[in-house]
C-alpha cells in the first residue's frame, strides 16, 4: 500500500504596487503556489494588500499581519511564505508577530535547490548559495552552528554567540568557495577534453519542457517532471542529426526574481552557457504571459554572457496553447488570451524569420522540423570553424 507524503499547508502573502498590478500580483503568486507545491508544501489561502512600497519594519501593513494571524491561528497553519525578498529585520519582526515559520521566495527557491540537488558540484552550490543568504539573518536562537565544529578554542573573550555563529559560517563560506574553485578547474578541464565540437545549450523559463526535447534529440533518459527547477544539474550529451555531430547541454531554468546568491554560486553550471556556441531558448507557448518569461530569460542571460550568440526560438507546448476568438464587434486591442496560434506563428516568424520554430516537445510534433533547423545551424558554425570540412557537407547535401 502506498503511503501519501505530508504536504504542509502554507499561507502565501503577496503586495499589489503601482510597480506590480493586481493581475501581475496573482500572476506571481500562482508562481508561488507552483513553488510551495515543489518543495511539498499545499497553499491553503492567499493575502494580498495594496500598498505604495512595502512597509518597511513588516513588509505587510499592521492591519494586515493581524489578519493573516488570526487566520493561521484559527487554521493551525505553521507555515508563512512571503513573494519577495524579505531584509532581515521584517523577518524577525514578522516571527516575533505570527510566531510560525516565515519563509520567502528566495528561501524557497533555495529549499527546492537543496531538495533537488544530486551532484557533489550541486549541493556545494546550494550550500553555498543558502550560507550567502543566512548570514545577515543569523539570530540567537541559531546555536546549533557551533555544534558542526565543536566548541573548545573557538569562541573569544566576551564573545556572543552570534559573533561565533557568523565567524563559523564565514569560514565554511571560504571552504566552500575554494571548494568550488576547484569543481571549476576539474570542469573546465572536462569542457576541453570534450575537444572542438559544436556545443548547443538548452535554456529557457523554469518547467517549459528543456528535458523532455533533451531526451528527443539525444534519445537519452534525462529526469523530466512537471515541477519547478526538475533539472538543477547540468546534463551534457553527444547529440548527431544525419551525419554531424554536436554536443547538447540541458541548464537549469530560470525564473522571476532569480536570487542573485544562485547565479553567484552557479557560476560554473552557468558556464555551459557562456561557452555555447548556438542557444536553444525552449519558451512555454501555452502560458498566458509566454512574452514576459522570454523577457525574463534574456535578461539573466545578459547577465551570464553579455556577448550575442546564435539563437534559436523554441516554442514547446502548442498542444496545450488555448485562446478564445474575439467577438465580431470587439474593437479593444487583441490579448494574449484571444490571439490564435497561427497568428502568433505568424508574427513571430516573421519577425525572426528562420530562428523560431513551433514544437510540441510531448506529442513529438514538429521534432522533425526543429532537427533540421538545428543541423543547419550547427552546420553553418562547424563549416565557419573548419573551412576544409565543408566540402564534406556539399557532397552530402548532394545526395539528397
Amino acid at each position: 500500500m502506498q503511503t501519501e507524503i505530508y504536504q504542509e499547508p502554507a499561507v502565501l502573502v503577496g503586495l499589489i504596487t503601482p510597480q506590480q498590478p493586481e493581475t501581475k500580483a496573482m500572476e506571481y503568486l500562482d508562481e508561488l503556489a507552483f513553488l510551495a507545491d515543489t518543495a511539498g508544501a499545499t497553499p491553503v489561502k492567499s493575502f494580498t494588500q495594496k500598498l505604495d512600497y512595502p512597509n518597511p519594519k513588516t513588509f505587510v501593513g499592521p492591519g494586515k499581519l493581524a489578519e493573516i494571524k488570526e487566520y493561521i491561528v484559527a487554521h493551525d497553519i505553521g507555515l508563512v511564505i512571503f513573494d519577495d525578498e524579505l531584509s532581515p529585520g521584517q523577518l524577525r519582526n514578522i516571527e516575533r508577530e505570527l510566531n510560525v515559520l516565515i519563509l520567502d521566495r528566495t528561501n524557497l527557491i533555495l529549499d527546492i535547490f537543496a531538495k533537488r540537488a544530486q551532484t557533489a558540484n550541486a549541493k556545494t552550490q546550494v550550500e553555498l548559495a543558502q550560507l550567502q543568504y543566512l548570514l545577515p539573518r543569523l539570530t540567537r536562537l541559531w546555536t546549533h552552528l557551533e555544534r558542526q565544529r565543536g566548541g573548545i578554542g573557538m569562541r573569544g573573550p566576551g564573545e556572543t554567540q552570534i559573533e561565533t555563529d557568523r565567524r563559523i559560517i564565514l569560514t565554511k563560506i571560504s571552504l566552500l568557495k575554494k571548494n568550488l574553485k576547484d569543481i571549476d578547474k576539474q570542469m573546465a578541464t572536462q569542457r576541453k577534453n570534450r575537444g572542438k565540437m559544436v556545443r548547443v545549450a538548452l535554456v529557457g523559463y523554469t518547467n517549459v519542457g528543456k528535458s523532455t526535447l533533451m531526451n528527443l534529440l539525444s534519445k537519452s533518459e534525462v529526469f523530466a517532471e512537471n515541477k519547478l527547477f526538475a533539472t538543477l544539474d547540468t546534463t551534457v550529451r553527444k547529440v548527431i542529426i544525419e551525419n554531424l555531430p554536436f554536443l547538447l547541454s540541458d541548464t537549469v531554468g530560470f525564473i522571476r526574481k532569480l536570487p542573485h546568491h544562485l547565479v553567484e554560486s552557479f557560476k560554473s553550471t552557468l558556464d555551459e552557457v557562456r561557452e555555447a556556441d548556438l542557444l536553444l531558448h525552449v519558451v512555454d507557448i501555452s502560458h498566458p504571459n509566454f512574452e514576459e518569461q522570454l523577457e525574463i530569460v534574456q535578461q539573466t542571460l545578459q547577465e551570464i554572457d553579455p556577448q550575442e550568440k546564435p539563437t534559436i526560438l523554441i516554442f514547446n507546448k502548442t498542444d496545450a496553447f488555448t485562446y478564445t476568438p474575439k467577438e465580431e464587434d470587439d474593437l479593444l486591442p487583441s490579448t494574449r488570451e484571444n490571439i490564435s496560434l497561427d497568428e502568433l506563428k505568424a508574427t513571430w516568424i516573421s519577425k525572426l524569420n528562420e530562428n523560431c520554430i513551433f514544437i510540441s516537445a510531448k506529442e513529438k510534433h514538429n521534432i522533425e522540423n526543429l532537427k533540421e533547423t538545428v543541423y543547419q545551424k550547427v552546420k553553418a558554425i562547424h563549416v565557419e570553424r573548419y573551412p576544409y570540412n565543408d566540402f564534406l557537407f556539399q557532397r552530402y547535401d548532394e545526395t539528397l
